[in-house]
């Protein structure tokens, strides 16, 4: 995975286009364009490892082309239970909640990525404000969509959980 600047990349990464994506639906075209310019434009090829279990985490990862596997870990068991795809994050929980990665994720096929960093994500909230609480609902929508999926997930294998 190696970072790369956005004036040569081969997609199509103008707000118009990543509106179309989960997490950055309704924000402004020029708080899309301040993350894309601030934040680390990453392209990955098919395998690449994003991020791994234990390791610091201090950013999130926007899909800006491409998709992600990720497996979770737990104790000595790793499982997949996500497809990260375009418009989608991974990595917002480890940053928000001020904990290391609770798993792997790589790339399933040559993807491009948006790495916001957690003080990217602060200067985010300082400049934009409106947009900030766009960008947090948005997040939250789709936590709340993966643990939808999970909780169902348990539910058809039958796993009893008592917390």
């Amino acid at each position: 995975m190696h970072t790369v600047q956005v004036n040569t990349v081969s997609y199509d990464i103008s707000p118009e286009k990543l509106k179309e994506g989960s997490i950055f639906g309704a924000l402004s075209n020029e708080s899309i364009q301040y993350l894309i310019d601030n934040g680390s434009i990453l392209c990955a090829d098919e395998g690449d490892e994003i991020f791994k279990y234990g390791s610091k985490g201090g950013s999130f990862y926007t899909v800006l082309h491409g998709s992600l596997d990720f497996f979770k870990q737990h104790e000595d068991k790793a499982m997949h239970t996500r497809f990260v795809e375009f418009g989608e994050s991974i990595g917002f929980v480890s940053m928000i909640a001020l904990h290391d990665r609770v798993g792997n994720a790589y790339a399933k096929e040559a993807s491009l990525l948006l790495e916001i960093s957690s003080q990217l994500f602060s200067d985010f909230h300082d400049n934009y404000p409106f947009d900030f609480g766009i960008l947090l609902m948005n997040l939250a929508r789709d936590m709340a969509r993966n643990i939808r999926e999970l909780s169902n997930a348990l539910v058809t294998n039958d796993i009893n959980v008592t917390v």
